[in-house]
C-alpha cells in the first residue's frame, strides 16, 4: 500500500466518547456476500489511500468467518501490499481455503477493487497446546495511567500535524517516550518506541475481533523508530513511505480492550527500505504477539 506519511494513515488516539471505536467495530464487521466473498467499507474520515491496518483487520475477519471445523485461533499472518486502495469504493475480500482441520486451518485473503489486487495475506489458525515456553522481558516504562493521552501531545502542534489530529481515533495510545514531532522539535533521536495502546472502550467477547483490532493497531507507530533514529518526524519532514509487507505471530489469547505495551525498534534501513519490528506485551509482562513490517521509505531533505 502506498501512502504519503505527511497524511494520517494511522489511527491516532485521543480521549473520545467511544464513537470512533464503534466505527472501528462497524468497519471490521464486513458483509458476507457469498461463501468466500466479503465486502468491506471505508470510514467516513477519508485519507489518501486505504489504511493498511484496515486491510489487515478486515482480512483477518474474512479469513476467520470461513472456518467450518473447530475454532482454532489465529496464530500467524503474513501480508503483502500491492496497490493503494481507493477510499471511495468498497473493498472485496476473496478467501481461498487451503486447509480446514479442527486444530489447524489456513486461508489466503486477497483484497480487490475494480478487478485489481490491492493486498494479499496468508492467515494461519492453530490450537494452543502445552509446550516449551520462554519470552523476552517487557521493557521498563511507566504505566499508562501515569502517561498523558495523545491529545496532550498534539497541543501546540495542531497546524503541523493537523491531519493526524483529525484522523479516526478508535485506539487509545499513551506514549512512554515523546512522539516523533516532539523529538524533532527538541532535536532528539531515539532508536526505539514504546507506546501503551488498547481499544478506546470495551470490545465484544469475540477473540477474532480482538485479533483484528490488534492487527489494525499494529500498523500504528511501528515505523516510528526508523525515522526517529535519524531525528525525523511524520508531518514535519518531507517523508514518503509505502508498506511492502507485514507479519504477525500471536503467541496466546489476549483482550485488546486491556492495556498492552507495543515496544518497537528498527533493526535496519537500507536500499530505500526500512524494517520496524515490535512486540505486544500484556500489562503483567506476558508477551502476546510479535510484529515485523517492511516499508519503502524516502526522505526529501529541504533545499539549501
Amino acid at each position: 500500500m502506498t501512502r504519503n506519511l505527511n497524511d494520517p494513515m494511522h489511527p491516532r488516539a485521543v480521549e473520545t466518547d467511544g464513537g470512533d471505536l464503534d466505527k472501528l467495530i462497524e468497519l471490521l464487521d464486513i458483509e458476507q456476500v457469498s461463501e468466500d466473498l466479503f465486502l468491506g467499507q471505508h470510514p467516513d474520515q477519508k485519507t489518501a489511500r486505504t489504511f493498511g491496518g484496515q486491510l489487515l483487520g478486515q482480512g483477518v475477519v474474512a479469513a476467520g468467518r470461513t472456518r467450518t471445523r473447530g475454532n482454532p485461533p489465529v496464530h500467524a499472518l503474513h501480508a503483502h501490499f500491492i496497490r493503494g486502495g481507493d477510499v471511495n469504493k468498497p473493498m472485496e475480500y476473496h478467501v481461498q481455503r487451503f486447509r480446514d482441520g479442527k486444530a489447524f486451518a489456513n486461508r489466503q485473503v486477497t483484497a480487490m477493487q475494480d478487478g485489481e489486487e490491492i493486498f494479499t495475506m496468508l492467515v494461519a489458525f492453530q490450537d494452543n497446546n502445552a509446550g516449551l515456553e520462554h519470552a523476552v522481558e517487557i521493557p521498563l516504562v511507566p504505566y499508562p495511567e501515569e502517561l498523558p493521552p495523545l491529545g496532550e501531545h498534539f497541543k501546540g502542534y495542531e497546524d503541523q500535524i493537523a491531519l493526524f489530529v483529525n484522523a479516526l481515533h478508535p485506539i487509545d495510545i499513551r506514549f512512554a517516550n515523546d512522539p516523533t514531532w516532539k523529538m524533532k522539535d527538541a532535536g532528539e533521536t531515539l532508536t526505539h518506541n514504546r507506546v501503551w495502546m488498547k481499544a478506546d472502550g470495551q470490545l465484544p467477547d469475540d477473540q477474532l475481533l480482538h485479533v483484528a483490532a490488534m492487527a489494525y493497531a499494529s500498523d500504528t507507530t511501528v515505523l516510528d523508530s526508523i525515522i526517529t533514529t535519524h531525528g525525523l518526524s511524520w508531518g514535519m519532514d518531507r517523508l514518503f513511505a509505502a508498506t511492502v509487507n507485514h507479519s504477525m505471530w500471536f503467541h496466546r489469547a489476549f483482550r485488546f480492550d486491556e492495556w498492552m505495551l507495543y515496544a518497537t525498534e528498527s533493526p535496519a534501513a537500507a536500499g530505500s527500505r526500512g524494517i520496524g519490528s515490535g512486540r505486544f506485551f500484556m500489562r503483567d509482562g506476558t508477551l502476546a504477539a510479535s510484529v515485523v513490517q517492511e516499508a519503502l521509505i524516502k526522505y526529501f531533505p529541504p533545499r539549501s
